[in-house]
């Protein structure tokens, strides 16, 4: 006999009948995205650490030795206030600390964290703007190919090429993290979030908007100028997607801005409200707005029509024929305001802020993935943008790219290589933790302090260390290092920053008293001790 009226339970068959249900299928951006992480991953081991990563490996090294009152990270000298002390270092110099491992082994095994969290924020980041399944995948070739037909070597900057040296960095988790955030915050603005954001009334809790806040807080700790596009973004999407505005609406992002706050504050080892601007960090980086076109200019053939098309939609459907609510899409409030503060650096002199670059490029690449992964069939228009954005791509993968997952031995079109920097190791085993170094050489003072040793001069400024007195520790190691320098001379110099060692390139000559102990084959450099 039939009960009709009743649901029926539909039969289950093969490996889906223990679950009752459809078996579990991953998504296009799972498969891609584990294919990925397995290919950056040996695509970072296999380059030598190089550039910031003795800094980086320094400051492990200090906290590993002392947690809570590390000492300068390059330099025989207190670390209070240096921001490179943040919850990220604090994390590795505990992992160092549990593990035994050395700085320059915790950096390396950074890499493939980083970029987990990288990938997981970019996809959560992009399913907010979509639900296209492709449009992840298409986000993430977009991040890596779409930049410019000359490399661009520094942290925070997500190109191939420059993930093979920096996925170590705090830049690359704070990155991760920013994805995370715009996602959760997109969530909230746009009233997409999951349940367990919804409290018993049906409102959203402060709690959750509280611990997005200290997510903001905790980006802001980590790499202070990435928290200034963090902050952009954050702007762009409760702009453009908070539709409906009230005095609980309005507490609640207080609440976020307030917790964001708090968790920079309550942090013991810095001021983080005091560090963009500083004038010796802006003068490093200059450089970045010198070519600034040729490191970013294939983002923007596919990218600024995609927001064009955005706008034209946002302001479309707010109010048809007119263009005045065409900020209500997020991506084009954020490329204003990326582009706004990238200008702003390049016009006051605080050249810190060019490093936003690394997000404000951001916006165009996410526009150009969620047209070019809209269901078939496509238009003709959307059509050209998928050659143009292809076009660029490649275009990218062989004039700046390639050479990150294509090695030079099997190189058929001579790609930019990353960069192979030489190891100091063999100096390292003589010099003892803690030992003041004079060096002269470009690697040799980006790379010993990764192993322990400090410099007389640190090469970086840190607010740990007041610039006036930097300056005078360089002009201390020339006179120590210039020719016509005297013996009495040089042993004040030496006294004065308790020197041990010197590292010294052919380009200076050895002073008489200093014993040789080792050299290096492949640059010519020379150990040797100075007496005490």
């Amino acid at each position: 006999m039939t009960v009709t009226g009743l649901p029926a339970r539909r039969a289950t068959h093969g490996s889906t009948a223990l679950r009752g249900g459809r078996a579990w299928r991953p998504t296009p951006y799972q498969v891609f995205g584990l294919l990925f992480w397995l290919v950056m991953t040996l695509a970072y081991w296999r380059v030598p650490l190089c550039c910031d990563a003795g800094q980086h490996a320094a400051v492990v090294e200090r906290l590993k030795d002392s947690l809570l009152h590390p000492r300068h990270p390059t330099a025989d000298l207190p670390g209070t206030g240096s921001p490179y002390y943040s919850p990220y270092a604090v994390a590795q110099g505990v992992f160092a600390r549990l593990t035994g491992l050395g700085g320059w082994e915790v950096v390396r095994l950074a890499g493939p964290v980083n970029l987990l969290v990288l990938l997981t924020g970019l996809g959560r980041l992009v399913r907010a703007l979509t639900p296209r399944p492709w449009a992840p995948v298409l986000a993430l070739c977009a991040m890596t190919l779409l930049w410019g037909t000359e490399p661009l070597w520094w942290s925070g900057f997500m190109g191939l090429l420059s993930m093979t040296g920096n996925l170590g960095y705090p830049s690359a988790f704070a990155t991760g993290l920013t994805f995370w955030a715009w996602a959760l915050t997109a969530e909230r603005a746009g009233d997409t979030g999951r349940v367990r954001y919804v409290g018993p009334d049906g409102r959203r809790g402060m709690a959750g908007y509280a611990g997005l806040g200290v997510l903001y807080g905790t980006v802001l700790l980590v790499h202070p100028i990435t928290s200034v596009a963090a902050m952009t973004g954050a702007v762009a999407f409760v702009a453009a997607w908070q539709r409906s505005w009230s005095w609980a609406v309005v507490a609640r992002w207080a609440v976020t801005g307030g917790a964001a706050a708090l968790t920079a504050a309550v942090w013991p080892y810095f001021d983080a409200f005091t560090l963009v601007g500083n004038s010796g960090v802006d003068e490093i980086h200059r450089p970045l707005y010198d070519g600034l076109t040729a490191h970013c200019w294939l983002a923007l053939p596919a990218g600024l029509p995609a927001l064009w098309l955005r706008a034209r939609r946002a302001g479309v459907a707010d109010r048809p024929g007119t263009w005045r609510s065409a900020w209500r899409d997020p991506l084009v409030l954020m490329a204003a305001l990326d582009v706004l503060v990238v200008a702003y650096g390049g016009v006051s002199g605080h050249f810190t802020y060019g490093r936003a670059l690394g997000l404000t490029l951001l916006a165009p690449q996410l526009a150009v993935a969620v047209e070019l992964a809209a269901p078939r069939p496509w238009r003709p228009g959307r059509r050209l943008l998928g050659a143009v954005a292809a076009g660029a791509a490649l275009t990218g993968f062989l004039t700046a790219q390639g050479g990150a997952v294509v090695p030079r031995s099997l190189d058929p079109v001579g790609f930019e290589q990353p960069r192979h920097w030489p190891s100091y190791a063999w100096a390292a085993q003589y010099v003892r933790p803690g030992e003041p170094v004079i060096a002269d050489g470009y690697y040799a003072v980006r790379s010993l302090p990764g192993y322990g040793a400090d410099l007389a001069v640190p090469v970086w400024p840190d607010p740990a260390l007041d610039e006036a007195e930097r300056a005078r520790r360089a002009a201390d190691v020339r006179a120590y290092l210039s020719p016509s320098s005297t013996r009495a001379g040089r042993d004040a110099i030496a006294r004065r920053y308790h020197v041990r060692w010197l590292l010294l390139t052919r380009q200076h000559r050895l002073p008489e008293e200093a014993v040789v102990v080792a050299w290096s084959e492949r640059t010519g450099e020379v150990l040797a001790r100075v007496p005490r």
